[in-house]
């Protein structure tokens, strides 16, 4: 199994042993943040939903600066510095007693989060051959699923206490593992710093590429596949399917551990945008079978068959969830200019985000209001976007190969090639 989560050698292994190191303590977190701001804090449910949404909401916009950042400032440094804020941030939670206060870390959390991210995906676009990137951002999520699903464990050990010292110490932890993780990523090689933008070119470029906003739109919506197995099934299986209540841990755990074991083996189809493009559609395809598998599921009176229904949609979903990752990769990076993978990153990486902030309001919506009418009309949101796909990047493309041609003035070219992106050795 270790060898299916920590790719090969050099800066891929240091990228992955990064990830792992934070997200143990990220896995801890989640599983024991809510009960901490309610029962220490003090919070209620309605307060710590708005100042992460909010949170998120911040992030999103501080992630295309913050990457713009990595590119000028070098993606080494950049990751390092938002890993400490980061670790500082969600050792601040420590001491938050207040609404006000909950309000600004949060923002200040999901800023740092969302520029690290941004730092660290220029940091594998400037490391690893552009032939590699996707095979070893799969190994890469491979690694964070495994140490969640770590993290998750402790955590649960923590609730199992249900005190103050227990909760107070998996912030700590999680803390910590961002500094850990911090010295992990200075044994990567530096990288020069991107070139300020020539005459004409702005400097968030990003913002002004259409083409790549929609490729970036219809990823966003692809993703709220991501509050599904946290939020929205766990609800759908309590109060709308006769099966018991422990096959919510169970499609967790199957989801987990697919990711481990077999996202690396569907990312190996995605070899350029023909293939990303065609992944994206798959997993529209795949994606809109789970959501009916998910609203049959609701339809018989014994326990026994809605826990075979619930389980053929879990391994349709996270199937779907891998082809669209896979490809989803692919895209993000090889769209994306070589000297401006920071801001890119960013701006790519706010469909997360944005996932993250909407999607438990629309999804329950959808799904727990609406029952099987919400599943279906979710099905055709992930096929729409997977179809739509393929013709927003041949877009993306011609807008490519313009900008790329010789320029009539001076015969100089406005996007450096990918092929002079540094190699592995």
């Amino acid at each position: 199994m270790f060898s299916r989560i920590i790719p090969f050698s050099g800066p891929p292994r240091t990228l992955a042993l990064a990830q792992l190191t934070n997200s143990i303590g990220d896995g801890a977190y989640y599983v024991c943040s809510a009960l901490y701001f309610i029962r220490i804090v003090g919070l209620s449910p309605t307060q710590i939903g708005f100042g992460l949404t909010l949170g998120w909401a911040v992030g999103s916009v501080a992630g295309v600066p913050l990457g713009h950042l990595a590119d000028r400032r070098g993606p080494r440094g950049t990751a390092v510095l938002l890993a400490v804020a980061t670790g500082s941030a969600v050792g601040s939670f420590l001491f938050v007693r207040s609404f006000a206060l909950f309000v600004v870390v949060a923002c200040l959390y999901a800023s740092c989060q969302c520029g690290l991210s941004a730092a660290r995906q220029a940091l594998l676009a400037g490391l690893v051959d552009r032939a590699r990137r996707t095979e070893i951002r799969s190994y890469l999520q491979a690694t964070v699923n495994a140490g969640l699903a770590i993290g998750a464990a402790l955590g649960g050990a923590a609730l199992s206490f249900d005190t103050e010292e227990a909760y107070l110490a998996v912030l700590a932890m999680d803390a910590v593992s961002f500094l850990l993780s911090a010295l992990v990523l200075l044994r990567l090689p530096a990288m020069p710093p991107s070139p300020a933008a020539a005459p004409g070119r702005p400097a968030l470029e990003v913002l002004r590429d259409r083409p790549y906003a929609l490729v970036s739109f219809l990823n966003m919506i692809t993703l709220l596949n991501m509050p599904l197995l946290s939020l929205v099934i766990p609800l759908w299986i309590v109060q709308r399917t006769e099966a018991p209540t422990w096959t919510v841990s169970a499609l967790l755990v199957l989801n987990t551990l697919s990711v481990v074991f077999f996202q690396v083996r569907v990312a190996r189809r995605v070899r350029d945008l023909t293939t990303a493009s065609r992944s994206v559609r798959q997993a529209g395809v795949v994606m809109l079978a789970s959501c009916a598998a998910f609203a049959l599921s609701a339809a018989g009176s014994s326990a026994w068959v809605a826990g075979v229904v619930l389980l053929v949609a879990a391994c349709l979903q996270v199937f779907g969830e891998m082809l669209q990752a896979s490809g989803a990769w692919e895209i993000g990076f090889d769209l994306a200019p070589p000297d401006r993978q920071g801001q890119y990153q960013g701006f790519f990486g706010t469909g997360a985000s944005v996932a993250r902030m909407l999607g438990p309001l629309l999804l329950t919506t959808l799904i727990v209001t609406w029952g099987t009418p919400g599943w279906l009309l979710l099905g055709g949101l992930f096929l729409g976007a997977g179809f739509a796909m393929g013709p927003a990047v041949r877009w993306a493309e011609r807008t490519r190969a313009a900008r790329s041609a010789p320029l009539s003035d001076g015969g100089l070219s406005t996007v450096p090639s990918i092929t002079n992106a540094p190699k592995v050795k």
